[in-house]
């Protein structure tokens, strides 16, 4: 599903407008990046939890030179599924 499919499934489920559906998802996913920039921890009871690791600089090598160069520190988002999403996706077809 892409933002434009969820924005499309909320209108039609709410019966609100396809613009006031796009203003929700898209306070949602701001409010969600502010979060991450901010060091904010987001959890999504039953879906997961998102978080900033941060990674330390090292050395690594130049593929097509073998020169070895520096790799800066960086922060990524990652994603941890909760216990319930990670049940439910490990259910038989007959259980769902």
């Amino acid at each position: 599903m892409n933002k434009s499919e969820l924005i499309e499934k909320l209108s039609e489920r709410s019966g609100i407008g396809i613009i006031p559906a796009e203003d929700v998802v898209s306070l949602i996913i701001d409010r969600m990046k502010s979060s991450l920039i901010n060091g904010k921890r987001i959890e999504i009871r039953g879906f997961g939890s998102f978080v900033v690791k941060t990674y330390e600089s090292y050395f690594g090598r130049n593929p097509k030179t073998g020169e070895k160069i520096e790799v800066g520190a960086k922060k990524l988002p990652t994603f941890k599924v909760g216990k319930e999403l990670k049940e439910r996706l490990n259910l038989s077809d007959d259980e769902k």
